[in-house]
């Protein structure tokens, strides 16, 4: 049950990614994590944690590299 708990998490995650500002996807990630400690085991917990800062750090070298690049364009 945990497991699908954990891979909803993710999803979330990812949609999150896709779809929203940099800003507003660290906050939506921050509130993923804090519901998600109340229902994940610690051993999921930190799994989930080390996998929102993987897309973190994605999306701001994302939003880095498309920032550069206008800057590039001008």
């Amino acid at each position: 049950m945990s497991d699908v708990l954990l891979n909803a998490c993710k999803e979330l995650i990812e949609d999150a990614k896709m779809g929203c500002a940099d800003l507003v996807f660290k906050e939506i990630c921050l509130e993923i994590l804090a519901r998600a400690k109340h229902i994940l085991t610690d051993a999921e917990f930190k799994t989930l944690t080390k996998y929102a800062t993987q897309r973190i750090q994605e999306k701001t070298e994302i939003e880095l590299g498309a920032q550069l690049e206008a800057r590039n364009l001008r």
